[in-house]
């Protein structure tokens, strides 16, 4: 794998768990950002050596999805099944809907493929193939709006 390419996987990873952060904990986001550049990308946490993270997709994609939540938020409750809300996502699957549908939106340089793919392999890490199917058609329904 290209290191921009791990790059970029390693900066979309941290920014769901910065985003989640954020949720759970209202971190202010200046605060938040310096304590995952400090702390966080690319540094070894509990004998884990994490890959090196591009810093600045991953300060886009975090602020990106902070300053257009309102946005992102109607767009995926629109393409969520009757009967379901945001609130009763996961908190982790929301952060990834967020980051993905973000990144389809403001990211035009990425190629939609590779925008759901990437995500796909986020929710990889948290959750089941079922789960992961999820994310795959409500970032699909997403592009296929927005793009």
């Amino acid at each position: 794998m290209k290191s921009k390419t791990k790059g970029r996987a390693a900066a979309r990873l941290a920014a769901v768990q910065a985003l989640y952060q954020f949720e759970m904990e209202s971190t202010p986001q200046a605060q938040l950002l310096d304590e995952f550049h400090r702390h966080r990308l690319g540094a070894e946490i509990d004998d884990d050596q994490y890959a090196e993270a591009e810093v600045a997709f991953f300060d886009d994609v975090v602020t990106g999805v902070i300053a257009r939540r309102d946005e992102i938020d109607g767009l995926l409750s629109a393409k969520l099944a009757q009967g379901w809300s945001l609130p009763r996502l996961d908190r982790t699957m929301l952060q990834i809907l967020r980051a993905g549908t973000w990144e389809l939106l403001a990211r035009p340089d990425v190629p939609t493929a590779s925008a759901i793919s990437e995500y796909l392999d986020v929710a990889h890490a948290f959750f089941d193939a079922r789960e992961t199917k999820f994310v795959n058609g409500v970032l699909d329904g997403v592009a296929k709006q927005v793009r």
